[in-house]
């Protein structure tokens, strides 16, 4: 498996994943897959350009709640063993490695269904992890739920270390969550 940039000839496999139910947003998940789906019709290179976005001039970023926040500098890299595998993002605002209220974590990311428990995950971090630091990032934070047992052995083997158990806000739609912290 290695991380490969987002680019046309990845695409269909990447429309496949949603068309089978995948999401990159476990937050949004149905909403999000016929939003993609609808942009890649749309305008497939225009797509492709969202996802890589270092000046944050995208259009806003729908929250779990409905409401909209502005969107930080950030970018995406697909995984992939021949085909789409899953996805990575990082997100940061510029000169500080800390984060608004409304951002989670840095670093997100998910892998298809049929591709999971093959490590793809913790390879993916380990190999995204120098693109954080290469944007002047201390540290990346990572945010999980407390039964997302998988996740939480994907960051800890990337040397992250619990920080806090906290309640998401409102505009999470509240619930627990576990944040881990990764020196760079």
């Amino acid at each position: 498996m290695q991380l490969v940039w987002p680019a046309e000839e990845h695409l269909p496999s990447y429309v496949a994943a949603l068309e089978r139910g995948w999401s990159p947003d476990n937050t949004r998940p149905e909403a999000t897959i016929r939003e993609q789906l609808a942009k890649i019709a749309h305008d497939p290179a225009g797509f492709l350009r969202e996802m890589v976005d270092r000046e944050g001039k995208g259009p806003p970023v729908v929250m779990p709640d409905g409401s909209t926040v502005p969107r930080l500098p950030g970018y995406r890299k697909w995984m992939w063993d021949g085909e789409f595998c899953g996805s990575i993002g990082l997100r940061w605002q510029p000169g500080t490695s800390a984060l608004p209220p409304h951002v989670l974590g840095h670093i997100g990311y998910g892998v298809v269904p049929w591709k999971r428990g093959l490590g793809y995950a913790t390879l993916a971090l380990k190999l995204f992890l120098p693109d954080a630091k290469a944007e002047g990032l201390e540290y990346v934070e990572l945010t999980t739920d407390p039964d997302n047992v998988p996740s939480q052995r994907v960051i800890t083997a990337n040397g992250g270390v619990l920080v806090e158990r906290f309640v998401k806000t409102a505009q999470h739609r509240h619930g627990e969550a576990l944040r881990f912290r990764i020196d760079l």
